[in-house]
């Protein structure tokens, strides 16, 4: 099992905010696996099993969200694993994400005491907000997962933004950590620009930073942002536009797993293509979020630890980048919410 460390560093008063500037350490667990378990998209019947099986396979990572509509159903796999002696609580890392609609700072806490009950957990290992997008509050008895429209029963519904700075969110994130509810927050959609302005205003160190990233979308300049200030990029749609085809937002042509360079290096290493591309993404640095309901899937995917792509090879992966994003609000919101919504350039 690969892991990357995280900083669990306060940033210092006056001080620059690279982490490595900034050594005053909490002593949580900061090991986070390199390949997680990505729970988006999978059936409420089929999500405990699901994670019951990949942590018989050996997955310790599990990378959840409020939005997905599975957290009780991840909560029973996880008891169910840690019941069997499969692993414990402190094997596993276990990340959440902050919805849209609990955004501002009265509603962070109770958000994340309602995954921590959906979960059945005490804390998170890491707490990511979702997107850097707020939407009007939706109580938890009006409707949950809130997802994005405010009143879908509305002749048309639209989604209704709520002017919250995003500054204020951190700051109700980073009380998490102080009551010790959460090990590390970190966000997740955010631009190189809103990176810098988190950086300019946290007091605890944002630990991690979830893309969509994949041969299609090689994010270079984020990824060296993250270097630069010792934030870990984790990778989500590493397939690039197979997760989304089914959504009607790629075409089944736009899948990496059918293109010809990841088929030719497929066969020289005697790999599959989905250990191609996993690979890939871990050999740029990134932790990566794999999603399958398949054994025969999950086992695959868990053995891209046994094998390394030659530099000329994994120049010629990321020479497929076409800067193309499927995971994008500023398409999908106008499209389906009839709400124009864009955080990306």
């Amino acid at each position: 099992m690969h892991f990357f460390t995280l900083k669990s560093t306060k940033i210092q008063p006056g001080s620059t905010n690279n982490a490595q500037n900034n050594p005053q350490k909490t002593s949580k667990p900061n090991k986070m696996p390199a390949l997680g378990l990505g729970l988006w998209k999978i059936p409420q019947a089929q999500t405990a099993a699901t994670i019951v099986t990949a942590l018989e396979l050996g997955y310790r990572h599990i990378d959840s969200a409020c939005d997905y509509a599975n957290e009780p159903q991840a909560g029973e796999g996880i008891a169910q694993a840690i019941q069997q002696g499969i692993c414990t609580r402190d094997d596993l890392w276990v990340t959440s994400k902050l919805w849209n609609t609990f955004h501002r700072p009265e509603h962070v806490r109770p958000a994340l005491l309602k995954t921590l009950s959906d979960l059945k957990l005490e804390k998170l290992n890491l707490f990511l907000i979702h997107f850097p997008i707020a939407l009007k509050y939706v109580d938890f008895a009006t409707r949950y997962p809130p997802e994005w429209l405010h009143k879908p029963e509305a002749n048309k519904p639209t989604m209704v933004i709520d002017r919250v700075p995003l500054h204020e969110t951190w700051a109700a994130m980073e009380a998490l950590v102080e009551e010790g509810l959460v090990d590390h927050i970190g966000v997740s959609n955010y631009n190189s620009g809103l990176v810098n302005d988190l950086l300019n205003y946290a007091t605890i160190h944002p630990a991690v930073l979830q893309i969509e990233s994949h041969p299609y979308l090689t994010q270079d300049k984020v990824l060296q942002l993250c270097d630069q200030e010792s934030i870990v990029p984790t990778a989500y749609s590493p397939l690039g536009g197979s997760s989304y085809v089914e959504m009607d937002m790629a075409t089944a042509e736009e899948s990496l797993l059918k293109h010809p360079l990841i088929h030719v290096l497929a066969s020289e290493y005697t790999v599959t293509p989905a250990q191609i591309l996993l690979r890939w993404a871990i050999q740029r640095g990134t932790a990566v979020i794999s999603k399958s309901t398949q054994k025969a899937h999950l086992e695959e995917n868990f053995k891209l630890f046994s094998f390394e792509l030659q530099h000329k090879d994994m120049q010629a992966i990321s020479g497929l980048n076409l800067n193309k994003r499927y995971n994008d609000p500023g398409i999908f919101c106008q499209a389906a919410f009839n709400t124009f919504h864009t955080i990306y350039d």
